[in-house]
């Protein structure tokens, strides 16, 4: 099923010089799994305004200044 002489990566077929995950190669597969799953996790953080993406514990406010002014 799995060819160990198959590349990571590959070419992609859009015409471009850009190379994608190799789905036929089992890290490639690994690496597209693992991709999909951590973008999940950062969209649900970031819905959640969780983790590195949650509100500071206590805003800060500023305090009155003394104006220069008359």
């Amino acid at each position: 099923m799995s060819d160990d002489d198959e590349p990571i990566f590959k070419r992609s077929r859009w015409g471009t010089n850009r190379y994608v995950y190799n789905a036929s190669n089992p890290v490639g597969l690994a690496l597209i799994v693992i991709t999909v799953i951590f973008a999940v996790v950062m969209l649900a953080l970031v819905a959640n305004r969780a983790g590195p993406f949650a509100p500071p514990a206590s805003p800060v406010t500023p305090s009155p200044t003394v104006s220069s002014w008359p």
